[in-house]
């Protein structure tokens, strides 16, 4: 029997012959999932504000989606956090129309959500060419790209989430106990088993689940893999941890900014690189080398074009106005362009693993991205980024093994030490003016990524922490 392809490779359009594929493939999941007593199938995409969107299919009508898509609209890729729409060069008003096709490799079963399988969407045009907006194939084609130097990578995702109990907007922290307190984890201990028990029926590797810093938050770490798996897998543990939220008469909330008088939600994204030698099997460049702390020269070059270019990352790693109330000194949000060997504070921290484990532990944690931010986008830019110091085979400034702020001004500069951005305005000027981000990312990602900024920094332009944190607290 013909192989079915995992998917349609990066880049490529859907021909005859791979709908008819699909289809096939598809129909045969359709029955098996309609023998699990699944009914429908939820298709998402992340748009560039961040927020998960979907249209979904029964079941039945899986091969068909498979096969020739699902209709959406292009300007949801121009909606705000708030669902009013702006306009960009590429996309804007209510003309036109593309397809979401289910990723079958992707496909699984919600446990959260009885009767519900979910599937990230491949978005293509109507000709079967693939969508310029679609960030989970951009992200696709940036991993391919490092292959291209026989370069892989391992990413993944810590989720942090604030709890709430009550009716209406306001947020009620659903536990008393303190900071990272046993206490919050006896408060609430049927809720935790229910999440960690969810995100295991689902296919989701935990690594471990904790009480974090402010009311009512918590975080859970999750395995690394590829990057696009890292990617769908965030958007699996948002959507699970919302359904047994909500199954528990609580609310989650995802938002940089739940609060305007408390530390935010963070999503921070870690990374290590790695190569495939004939001798001596897969790689880490991260350990085992000559450079800091044991990095290779591949892995510091990687983790030079990452620090290198922060101040326009935080256009799609920190994305929203609430982003800028979170990415503060002093609040171990990485609010300084440095690095540091278990540095809480510098936005990349190096983290080696314990000794006897380093070979596989040892990773980078880019501190200072949110919950606002769209996780496939995000990647692909500290990919291309990456990718980048690659190339130029950079090197790394010292490290900086203290908080960056408790140096003085003239301190910070003669260690060269700046602060990122404070505001979205300072990082979407950093964003635009990029050539290295422009070109990976493509112009239409681009001029869209400046215009959906801009709209939401007028939207709450005036607006004090307080009505940012109650914009954004439900959105995420």
């Amino acid at each position: 029997m013909e192989q079915i392809p995992e998917t349609v490779p990066a880049g490529h359009s859907l021909d005859g012959h791979a709908r008819a594929r699909l289809g096939t493939r598809a129909a045969e999941t359709a029955r098996r999932l309609a023998g699990q007593d699944i009914v429908a199938v939820a298709l998402t995409w992340v748009d560039v504000s961040g927020i998960t969107r979907t249209k979904t299919v029964p079941v039945q009508r899986l091969e068909h989606a498979a096969t020739w898509g699902v209709g959406m609209s292009p300007v949801f890729d121009v909606f705000l956090l708030d669902d009013s729409i702006t306009s960009g060069k590429h996309i804007g008003g209510p003309a036109g129309d593309l397809r979401l096709h289910p990723d079958l490799d992707r496909l699984r079963i919600l446990a959260a959500l009885p009767g519900w399988a979910h599937a990230p969407a491949l978005r293509y045009a109507q000709d079967g060419s693939v969508h310029p907006l679609d960030t989970r194939a951009l992200l696709r084609r940036e991993t391919e790209r490092l292959a291209e130097g026989g370069w892989s990578v391992k990413a993944a995702f810590e989720i942090e989430w604030a709890v709430s109990k009550g009716d209406g907007d306001a947020f009620t922290a659903a536990c008393r106990g303190p900071a990272y307190g046993m206490t919050r984890v006896t408060e609430l201990a049927g809720y935790l088993r229910d999440v960690l028990s969810a995100l295991k029926a689902t296919g989701v590797t935990v690594v471990q689940l904790h009480p974090e810093y402010a009311a009512g938050q918590y975080e859970v770490s999750v395995a690394a893999e590829d990057p696009v798996g890292a990617a769908d897998t965030a958007v699996l543990v948002r959507e699970t941890v919302r359904a047994v939220s909500m199954e528990h008469g609580l609310a989650a909330s995802f938002s940089p900014k739940v609060e305007a008088d408390s530390v935010g939600n963070g999503a921070h994204a870690h990374l290590s690189l790695w190569r495939q030698e004939a001798a001596t099997g897969t790689e880490n460049a991260m350990a085992g080398g000559d450079g800091p702390y044991g990095m290779t020269a591949a892995g510091e070059a990687f983790a030079a074009g990452i620090l290198r270019r922060l101040p326009a990352l935080l256009a799609v790693g920190a994305p929203s106005v609430a982003s800028y109330l979170r990415l503060v000194p002093s609040h171990w949000a990485g609010a300084f362009a440095c690095w540091g060997l278990e540095n809480r504070e510098a936005a990349l921290r190096f983290v080696t693993g314990a000794e006897g484990e380093r070979s596989r532990a040892a990773n980078l944690e880019v501190k200072c991205l949110d919950g606002a931010a769209n996780p496939y986008l995000a990647l692909a830019a500290l990919l291309a980024a990456g990718r980048d110091g690659l190339g130029a085979d950079l090197r790394l400034p010292e490290p900086v093994g203290v908080d960056p702020a408790a140096l003085s001004a003239a301190e910070r500069a003669a260690r060269g030490i700046e602060a990122l951005p404070a505001s979205l305005a300072e990082s979407v000027a950093a964003f635009e003016g990029d050539a290295v981000l422009r070109e990976a990312l493509g112009e239409a990602v681009t001029d869209t990524v400046s215009a959906v900024r801009r709209g939401e920094i007028a939207l709450l332009d005036g607006a004090s922490p307080q009505e940012i944190a109650a914009a954004t607290r439900w959105r995420h």
